[in-house]
């Protein structure tokens, strides 16, 4: 299936590792124009220099610190671009038991997670309905349809993204707009890394212990792969998926238990 992303531009947030990157990978390849937004500008400017080009693409790049909304809300709207496409996605909350958090953790996040969503969705929603094509794609967590121990802040924030998504999918798919969340599972990247180190000092037990555990839970007995989710991510990007609206899509090898 050639998924043809010819002419579209993408906007993806937290593209410098993991499963942001992996996607503006996957997108470039189908032939998309691609601008990153991360905080880290080398790190920018590597990733910038992996991403494929036909002779007619063009990639680009946008400083965004997703601590502060209204400046990376501000810092997209300086492109001048009509996106196409808005991949968001930004680093989870760190982990701990939901009785211990501090208030602040939970406004924290709600802050980089929900408002950030919400400001650049507010900010690429006129040109997409002007091209009468949009795609926005929520990277959130299979937590939003099981609850995971040991993040309970990442837990409560994803599930508001998750209800923010459906309600904007309601209001927006008149307009040849779709909203969609990617839930992926235990994926391996430098955030896993981070879950499996904390399990290990909390518990005593071994990394290696830890991540057998961590592979057992799934039916597939292992970790995905960024790219694995990146494909998801740029399927719901593309024209093939014009009726795919107001949907989880769990990418966790069967993890979850629920439907």
């Amino acid at each position: 299936m050639n998924l043809n992303l010819t002419n579209k531009n993408a906007l993806v947030c937290g593209s410098t590792a993991g499963i942001g990157k992996a996607t503006a990978l996957v997108l470039a390849q189908e032939g998309a124009n691609v601008t990153l937004a991360a905080r880290n500008e080398d790190k920018l400017k590597a990733v910038l220099s992996e991403l494929s080009n036909n002779g007619s693409q063009k990639h680009s790049y946008v400083l965004a610190d997703f601590t502060n909304p209204l400046q990376v809300a501000q810092a997209v709207a300086a492109t001048k671009n009509h996106y196409h496409i808005l991949i968001n996605n930004t680093g989870g909350p760190p982990g701990g038991a939901i009785v211990d958090a501090d208030v602040s953790a939970f406004a924290k996040a709600f802050t980089q997670h929900l408002q950030t969503n919400h400001l650049l969705v507010q900010t690429v929603i006129p040109g997409m309905k002007e091209l009468g094509y949009g795609r926005i794609i929520n990277v959130i967590s299979t937590s939003v349809k099981q609850p995971l121990d040991g993040l309970g802040v990442s837990n409560t924030i994803r599930g508001a993204v998750a209800n923010w998504s459906k309600t904007l999918a309601n209001e927006l798919g008149s307009f040849g707009i779709t909203v969609n969340n990617v839930l992926p599972g235990a994926t391996a990247t430098g955030r896993l890394s981070e879950i499996i180190q904390n399990k290990a000092k909390k518990t005593g037990k071994t990394i290696e212990e830890i991540e057998t555990a961590m592979q057992n839970a799934s039916p597939a007995k292992r970790f995905a792969q960024p790219e694995e989710v990146a494909n998801a991510i740029t399927f719901l990007a593309s024209e093939r998926a014009s009726y795919i609206n107001g949907i989880n899509v769990p990418v966790d090898g069967g993890r979850t238990k629920s439907l």
